[in-house]
């Protein structure tokens, strides 16, 4: 009790007046715990369904922009990579809730991960790096990154990337582009490790891989331990209502692809935009400020993560919930990840980047948008 009164800062009425948008979430969620079947019952008007969408949509994506902006002064308490980590990691928790929402909710959809996971590395290796690099490039001309670390996180998302959304339909142990139970073993297992290796590289002995100069790498100790607390207090307290509201958003996205048959993709898309909208304003901002090296590590990191964790935690929950796992990719998708792998090697290689490159990775992500609606 004691170390949660000490955590409130000294200016609490203004910091509590901040945060007006905890009360508008946690409002949300008691309102659809409580009336959630009359709301949720007149989906077949399409006003309606328009407006419940719109504002379980906006709730959620509010709490994740809140999520950010705390995990954005946390890292600035913590420094790099402390921080950007504590940012994709929240963000990945509302990434594996909220897909585990849609998932289990409705009719099967066993392609919901695969094409979740596909737009988020695709809107991240796209658009939000090519709206970083290009508007970045536009304010500061050229910028530098530390080649080593852009190299060790691609190092270990291609791999990932491939065996986990391409490798699948090409295996025959299983129909479709499946894996069998000892392969989503050897995936959970290797996902895991990868990435438990890699943050200890990054927190540990190669920190320095991470950051462009020793001053990102340290804590800004001004801020204090109370601040510390008290943004990590507010972090949890954003992500909570998350959990219901995914659940409740879930109905207006099955609804849509099940009765409306929208693409299936979509709802991956909904998922996605979600997710990385936060993380896409920060790598933004970073870019423009001319803090490149912060901006890989939001952006690349995400895709990490994404891979790295939310991977294994589906391939659990689809485990234990009996819920099939369509993983790979194939056609035309799979080529425009393969796609946009290389390119990612081709801009990380130099050490500097310009608005050229930001182009490039733009007109990927506007091709997978094309895609979406005449693939």
């Amino acid at each position: 009790m004691r170390f949660l009164v000490n955590s409130i800062p000294k200016d609490w009425p203004h910091a509590l007046a901040k945060e007006w948008f905890l009360a508008l979430s946690f409002g949300t969620a008691v309102i659809f715990a409580v009336f959630g079947k009359t709301l949720l019952g007149s989906l077949h008007e399409p006003l309606w369904l328009t407006f419940i969408f719109a504002w379980l949509f906006a709730a959620v994506l509010g709490s994740a922009l809140c999520v950010a902006r705390h995990a954005d002064r946390v890292a600035e308490i913590l420094g790099e990579p402390y921080g950007t980590l504590v940012l994709t990691l929240s963000v990945t928790t509302i990434e594996v809730m909220s897909i585990s929402a849609v998932m289990l909710h409705g009719d099967p959809n066993p392609t919901l991960v695969r094409d979740t996971l596909f737009a988020i590395v695709m809107l991240i290796l796209g658009g939000m790096i090519g709206g970083s690099l290009l508007l970045g490039g536009w304010r500061n001309r050229e910028m530098q990154y530390n080649l080593q670390g852009a190299n060790s996180f691609l190092g270990v998302i291609i791999p990932l990337a491939i065996i986990t959304l391409t490798l699948p339909s090409f295996t025959v142990t299983t129909p479709g582009p499946t894996l069998s139970y000892p392969q989503q073993i050897f995936v959970f297992v290797m996902s895991l490790g990868l990435y438990a290796t890699f943050l200890a590289l990054q927190t540990g002995r190669h920190r320095g891989y991470f950051v462009t100069d020793e001053g990102e790498g340290k804590a800004h100790a001004a801020h204090g331990k109370h601040s510390l607390a008290w943004h990590g207090m507010m972090l949890v307290a954003y992500i909570l209502p998350v959990v219901f509201l995914a659940e409740q958003l879930a109905q207006p996205i099955d609804y849509v692809i099940e009765t409306l048959k929208a693409p299936a993709v979509l709802g991956g898309v909904v998922i996605a935009a979600l997710v990385a909208t936060p993380e896409a304003i920060a790598a933004t901002r970073a870019a423009m400020g001319n803090h490149l090296q912060r901006s890989i590590n939001i952006s690349l990191g995400s895709v990490l993560s994404t891979i790295g964790l939310t991977v294994p935690a589906m391939l659990a929950i689809g485990h234990f919930t009996g819920h099939q796992l369509d993983l790979g990719l194939s056609g035309a998708n799979a080529v425009m990840l393969m796609l946009t792998l290389a390119v990612c090697v081709v801009t990380f290689a130099s050490g500097r980047t310009n608005i050229l490159q930001g182009a490039v990775h733009a007109m990927l992500f506007a091709a997978f948008v094309m895609l979406i609606f005449q693939g």
